[in-house]
């Protein structure tokens, strides 16, 4: 899977800019880039420093191309583990274009997706799970998901899984160990230690697991899903909370005919809204399907918030979406509260003791409604630095490892002979194994690299 050949690609987006970055990366890149590069203090790149910047020209045909700034990392202290070239330009597609094509024609090919990166795992420069965050923090688009990248890429994650690993390998080293004296009926590994042992990797791995929920909320965001009757101001509230004119707003019922959709980060955490049709028995053919789009959505959201007009105590239909939906957290909240008086509201909240109060139109309440939205995203694991889990391959991992761990101590409890025990051990060393890239194959690596943008 890995050629030892030189590798080119933009590293910067496709298209103009004020500058682009070729990166080059292999054991003669240096070489390559050398031979069209023309330093203006006249240095050759093959003597220079690793770590070093030299301005000059790239000319080809006694043609200058551009005036370019050249930066070169000697192998090992590199990205990729190899000798690489960064050669930032000036950000014309054409000059681009030029300059790749010049290279490829020298013995570069174009890069795959996410090759300087497999280069740098299979190089050594970083494990699995840490290459698999350079990909989520390019994917950022927030600060809690920045920060659980960074600290995946800084090996957090990696670091304590390494540590069960080991320590389970060094018991499963003395079982084996076992199994050569097994007619001497003799115990290296000491029981009461391993069971200890086992009982802590259980622990972990079920905190890891239990990550996983706010993990996945915070890299793909919570959908919440806005529904209620025609006309109570759900496009107004959606508006509000994105502080911009998202939706149309109208008087006239029925004016949202399809779902509209929109993101905000609250504290970091990314909230998707989803500003539905009104629910309501309608002829019109459009507005029909506009309503059956409403519970498709309502079946994927996490959260539902139920807006009403406080001027209608009507409670029939929230009550009705309760019992269709009793797995989904449900958010009864109030509109218009400025319209109301203190016996309307002092009813809703005898009705409905759960009920958040707001005008989405004067904006009043909207605070009180994102805290509450806060409150259902334990952020407290976030903001203490614990590892959480993001990624679903790390996840699915993490329970087989915890089902074979599982297997073992059941086998201690019972009294299972070593050799039994030392299969389990092997299929959780495994699996942990496969997160940190211990454990590989090509169709895993081509699966997880392929994802990854052209040119990292």
């Amino acid at each position: 899977m890995y050629d030892q050949d030189n590798i080119i690609a933009l590293a910067t987006p496709s298209g103009a800019g004020a500058i682009a970055v070729i990166r080059v990366s292999g054991p003669n890149s240096i070489k390559i880039v050398d031979s069209y590069f023309k330093s203006i203090t006249g240095k050759k790149l093959n003597e220079q420093k690793s770590h070093t910047i030299h301005l000059g020209h790239i000319i080809a045909n006694d043609k200058a191309l551009d005036k370019v700034l050249v930066s070169i990392f000697k192998n090992p202290n590199s990205y990729t583990g190899e000798n690489v070239v960064e050669i930032s330009c000036h950000g014309s597609p054409y000059i681009q274009q030029q300059l790749i094509q010049l290279f490829l024609r020298k013995g570069c090919r174009m890069a795959s997706a996410g090759e300087f990166t497999l280069r740098a795992f299979l190089n050594g420069k970083m494990d699995l799970s840490q290459a698999e965050a350079v990909a989520d923090l390019i994917a950022s688009d927030s600060e809690a998901s920045h920060e659980i990248a960074m600290q995946q890429m800084r090996g957090g994650f990696s670091n304590e899984i390494k540590e069960l690993r080991e320590e389970l390998l060094n018991f499963a080293s003395l079982i084996e160990l076992e199994l050569d004296f097994s007619e001497e009926d003799v115990e290296f590994a000491n029981r009461e230690q391993f069971n200890q042992l086992l009982s802590k990797i259980s622990e972990v791995l079920k905190k890891l697991i239990d990550s996983f929920a706010l993990g996945n909320v915070i890299k793909n965001g919570i959908p919440v899903a806005i529904v209620g009757e025609p006309n109570v101001g759900k496009s107004t509230l959606l508006n509000a909370l994105l502080n911009e004119e998202r939706a149309i707003v109208s008087d006239i019922a029925g004016t949202t005919r399809d779902t509209v959709e929109d993101q905000i980060s609250i504290n970091g955490i990314n909230f998707r809204f989803i500003d539905t049709a009104g629910i309501r028995e309608t002829t019109d053919a459009v507005e029909k399907i506009g309503i059956e789009r409403t519970f498709d959505k309502v079946e994927k959201a996490r959260l539902i918030i139920y807006l009403f007009d406080g001027s209608n105590n009507d409670t029939s239909q929230y009550l009705a979406i309760k019992h269709k939906y009793p797995n989904k957290e449900l958010l009864p909240i109030c509109n218009k509260v400025d319209m109301l008086g203190d016996l309307e509201i002092n009813s809703i909240k005898q009705q409905l003791p759960e009920t958040l109060f707001l005008s989405a139109k004067m904006g009043t309440g909207i605070s009180n409604l994102e805290q509450k939205l806060l409150s259902l995203v334990d952020s407290g694991k976030l903001s203490s630095g614990e590892t959480i889990v993001t990624n679903s391959r790390h996840y699915d991992s993490l329970l087989k490892a915890l089902e074979e761990i599982q297997k073992v101590k059941e086998g201690l409890d019972i009294g299972l002979s070593s050799d039994l025990m030392a299969i389990d051990i092997r299929q959780a060393l495994y699996h942990l194994g496969e997160i940190t890239g211990n454990v590989t194959t090509d169709d895993l690596l081509g699966n997880i690299f392929s994802n990854f943008c052209i040119g990292k």
